[in-house]
C-alpha cells in the first residue's frame, strides 16, 4: 500500500494516431466521445502524479475516467489529457489502517467478488457491476443494501488523492475521517462532493463506522449469502390512468411509512420501473437479504400493499432466491442499453414523499403519448439507515428522503438526440412545474443526485427556479466544499460544468 508498489506496466500514452485511441475515448454514454490530445493509462499513484504535473506544466486541461459511466460530458468537454484509471483495480486488506483498500479503477463487481471471496464482507454500493468506484464513491453512491446499511460514503475511512498546489506540482495526500487528521476536510469532501473537483482519487479505504477489530471480517458488514428478489409486472394494455395513479400512490406512501432507520422494512430495497407504452410495461420489484427475519413475509406484504386497489392485473408476481454474489456481480446487470444502444440522457431527484396527483397525471401522459419513445421512469427506495446520518456529517446532504427518481432515455441513433433529449427534459420540467422545472428542496423534494449528472440544472432555460445547481446537489454543504476546493485545488485544475467552484474573489 505504498508508492513503491510495482506498476502493472509503464504509463502508456495513447494519441489519436494509435489504433487503441478510439476504444479508449468512448465511455458508456456514446453521446460524448472524447477528443483529448492523448490518453494516459496509469497503474500507480506515482504515475498519476507525474501525469498531472506534466499536463499542468504544459497548460493542458486534464480529466479522469475510471469506469466511464458518466451521464454528461464532464470528463470529455474541452479535455486535452484523459487519465484512464481502469487498470488500477487492486482490492486488498490494509492491516496498518485496518481497512480495505480499493483502487479507483476497480469496478463494483470486482470489489464485491474480492471482498466476498476473501472475507465474506461487502459495502452498500451500486447494483451496476461495471461501474468504477472512482466516481461512484465520491459522488455519494448507493445501492440495494443502502436502506439497511447506509450510503457507501458512511463506510469511507480514508481516501488518497493527487492534488495540485499553487506551484503546479502534483502530490498525493491521504485524508482520513480521524478527528485529528489535518486533511480531514479533504476526506469529508469525498463523501458526496462529486468527482472531478478536488484532485484525482487513486485509492479508497473502507471500514464500517465504529468498527474496532483486528479481524478484517468484522470491519465491514457481512455480505448476504442468499438474495431474495420479487417482481410484479404489468402490460400497458391493461394499465388505465386510474390503475397507474393507484399504483403510484401506493408505492410512494409505502416508502413514506417504511423508511425510518429502525423500520423492520429497512432491509427491503424496492423499485418502480416504467417504460413508455411502446416498451415492455411497468414493474414493481424488491430485493433483500434472505437472512432477514421474516424476509418472505415482509416482501409479500410489500407487494400486497403496493398492489392494493390496482384494477389492472399483473402479468405475474414472483419471488425467487438466488446466491447473492451471482446477483450482485452478474455482467451488465443494471446497465442501460446494449453495445449499440448507448446514447443516454438522465435527470434525477430526491423525493421526501410520493408524487402528487398532478405529478402522477403528468408522468402518465408522458409515458403514454406518441407511438414510440425511449423515455422511462425509475423510482428507487431510499432512506432507512441512510437517514440515520446528519446532513452535514458527510458531503452527501440528502438525509431524509425516501425515494430517488431517475428520468431517463436510452437510444442508438445520433439523429434522434435532439428529439429524445427534449422528451426527457420536458417530462422532468413538467413534473416539477411548481418549482421552476427542478426539484427544489421543500416538503416533497430534496434536490438532485450528483452521480446522475445533469448540466440542465445549471441552464436557466431548464432551471427557472432561481435556485442554483449547487444547492440542488449539495444544499448547505456547498460553502464548505468551496473552502476545500480553495485549499486543495487553488488553480482550479480539476473543473467541469458541475464541479465545485472556487469561492468568489479568487
Amino acid at each position: 500500500m505504498t508508492e513503491t508498489d510495482t506498476p502493472a506496466f509503464a504509463a502508456a500514452t495513447i494519441t489519436a494516431d494509435d489504433p487503441r485511441y478510439p476504444s479508449l475515448v468512448l465511455g458508456t454514454n456514446h453521446r460524448f466521445p472524447g477528443r483529448p490530445d492523448y490518453v494516459r493509462v496509469v497503474t500507480t499513484t506515482a504515475q498519476v502524479a507525474d501525469a498531472v504535473t506534466e499536463a499542468v506544466a504544459a497548460g493542458r486541461r486534464i480529466s479522469v475516467r475510471s469506469g466511464g459511466h458518466g451521464f454528461e460530458d464532464l470528463a470529455t468537454d474541452g479535455v486535452e489529457v484523459l487519465l484512464d484509471m481502469s487498470e488500477m483495480t487492486e482490492v486488498c486488506y490494509d492491516a496498518e489502517r485496518r481497512a480495505f483498500a480499493i483502487e479507483a479503477g476497480a469496478t463494483l463487481g470486482h470489489v464485491y467478488r474480492v471482498l466476498f471471496k476473501g472475507w465474506g464482507v461487502t459495502i452498500p454500493a451500486g447494483e451496476c457491476p461495471e461501474v468504477g468506484v472512482g466516481g461512484h464513491i465520491v459522488g455519494g453512491g448507493y445501492g440495494p443494501l443502502s436502506r439497511g446499511l447506509g450510503a457507501v460514503v458512511d463506510y469511507l475511512y480514508a481516501v488518497e488523492v493527487v492534488v495540485v498546489g499553487e506551484d503546479g506540482v502534483a502530490r498525493a495526500v491521504v485524508a482520513t475521517r480521524e478527528d485529528d487528521d489535518p486533511h480531514r476536510d479533504l476526506w469529508w469532501a469525498h463523501t458526496g462532493g462529486g468527482g472531478g473537483t478536488f484532485g484525482v482519487v487513486t485509492r479508497y479505504w473502507m471500514r464500517a463506522p465504529g468498527a474496532d477489530s483486528d479481524d478484517p471480517a468484522r470491519l465491514l458488514p457481512q455480505a448476504p449469502g442468499a438474495w431474495r428478489s420479487g417482481m410484479a409486472v404489468w402490460s400497458w394494455e391493461t394499465m388505465t390512468p386510474e390503475s397507474f395513479a393507484t399504483l403510484q400512490a401506493n408505492f410512494g406512501s409505502w416508502f413514506e411509512r417504511n423508511s425510518a432507520p429502525d423500520s423492520p422494512y429497512a432491509a427491503l430495497a424496492g423499485y418502480f420501473h416504467g417504460t413508455h407504452r411502446s416498451g415492455f410495461g411497468l414493474t414493481v420489484g424488491a430485493h433483500m437479504d434472505d437472512a432477514t427475519p421474516d424476509a418472505e413475509r415482509l416482501m409479500t406484504s410489500f407487494f400486497e400493499e403496493v398492489m392494493a386497489g390496482v384494477d389492472a392485473k399483473p402479468l405475474f408476481v414472483d419471488q425467487q432466491v438466488r446466491p447473492w454474489l451471482y446477483m450482485s456481480s452478474y455482467p451488465g446487470w443494471g446497465d442501460p442499453g446494449d453495445p449499440f444502444t448507448r446514447r443516454i440522457k438522465i435527470k434525477a431527484a430526491y423525493l421526501r414523499k410520493g408524487y402528487s396527483t398532478t405529478q402522477t397525471e403528468t408522468l402518465y401522459r408522458h409515458l403514454t403519448t406518441g407511438e414510440t419513445s425511449p423515455v422511462q421512469l425509475i423510482l428507487i427506495g431510499y432512506g432507512g439507515r441512510v437517514n440515520a446520518v446528519a446532513p452535514d456529517a458527510t458531503a452527501a446532504a440528502q438525509r431524509d428522503s425516501v425515494l430517488k427518481a431517475a428520468y431517463m432515455a436510452v437510444w442508438g441513433a445520433q439523429a434522434e438526440d435532439e428529439t429524445n433529449i427534449r422528451r426527457v427534459r420536458e417530462m422532468y420540467r413538467e413534473v416539477y412545474a411548481d418549482t421552476g422545472g427542478v426539484p427544489v428542496p421543500n416538503e416533497a423534494n430534496d434536490g438532485s443526485y450528483v452521480n446522475y449528472a445533469d448540466t440542465d440544472l445549471a441552464d436557466p432555460e431548464w432551471n427557472t427556479s432561481g435556485v442554483p445547481w449547487h444547492t440542488l446537489y449539495f444544499k448547505d454543504n456547498y460553502p464548505r466544499l468551496q473552502r476545500v476546493k480553495k485549499r486543495y485545488d487553488p488553480r482550479d485544475v480539476f473543473r467541469h460544468a458541475l464541479s465545485v467552484r472556487l469561492p468568489d474573489g479568487l
